[in-house]
């Protein structure tokens, strides 16, 4: 059964859109059908991700009734697919945002895995791509500030109906200053799904416009992401990692 899951954060900078594209193209490498969708329409990213910034049908396209939604849709050299938004702001005029659950039920028809990329905070453009979501799964970094701003983003979701699959902590250095996981999974009251380490490898993934996981498959945030791909779609599990042994140190696993 087809399943849309929004991958949102309550800030920018956590990690939330490359977390969105490895986790679909990690889920491609367990040779599931996977279309990633950049519903960040404001500040759209993920045809950067895949060296396909400008396009000639994108999301806006379709949001504005010129297009439908399989015209919208790019299959990257990997297999992973992508439907990319406009980067001109001209085309966030008359976006019909009610066609968000239209468009997401034609793409239910098309591919097994959905994701949607969703704005940042807890704006009008966020709730956009939280409607359509069967689960939600919310990216946040292990400091203060941003797991509070998370905990806001969950309560919202919640709000709309939305079930929370989990969250995804990226951008871990395993520093004394850093909120230790129990502490996170205990303010948020929700499962931690996994463990991303900062990692230069995503880093020099963007210079080279494809997803970690295709250009550096054994670093520590691809084998991450691949763990999680692997939790989500009920397969088994790469062996247990460094982060993966903290966890299950912590009874968290």
């Amino acid at each position: 059964m087809a399943k849309i899951y929004t991958i949102t954060s309550g800030k920018g900078g956590t990690g939330k859109t490359s977390t969105a594209v490895n986790l679909g193209a990690a889920i491609n490498k367990f040779r599931e059908d996977v279309v990633i969708v950049d519903a960040n329409l404001t500040t759209p990213n993920i045809g950067l991700h895949f060296g396909a910034p400008i396009v000639p049908v994108n999301l806006n396209h379709v949001l504005q009734g010129d297009a439908d939604i399989s015209e919208a849709i790019y299959e990257h050299e990997s297999g992973t697919k992508i439907i990319p938004s406009s980067l001109s702001l001209n085309d966030l005029k008359k976006i019909k945002a009610k066609s968000m659950i239209d468009i997401s039920k034609k793409l239910k028809a098309l591919s097994t895995h959905i994701i949607f990329d969703s704005a940042a905070g807890l704006g009008e453009e966020a709730k956009l791509a939280l409607k359509p979501a069967d689960e939600v799964i919310v990216v946040t970094n292990p400091n203060i500030l941003s797991v509070t701003d998370a905990l806001k983003t969950i309560k919202l979701a919640e709000d709309m109906g939305k079930q929370i699959r989990g969250v995804i902590i990226t951008r871990v250095q395993g520093n004394k200053h850093e909120m230790s996981i129990s502490n996170i999974k205990e303010m948020l009251e929700v499962p931690i799904l996994g463990i991303v380490p900062e990692d230069k490898a995503v880093l020099e993934s963007l210079v080279k416009k494809d997803a970690v996981i295709h250009t550096k498959p054994n670093s520590k945030a691809a084998i991450a992401y691949r763990d999680i791909a692997a939790k989500l779609l009920g397969k088994r599990r790469m062996p247990e990692s460094f982060f993966d042994r903290i966890l299950s140190g912590l009874g968290l696993r």
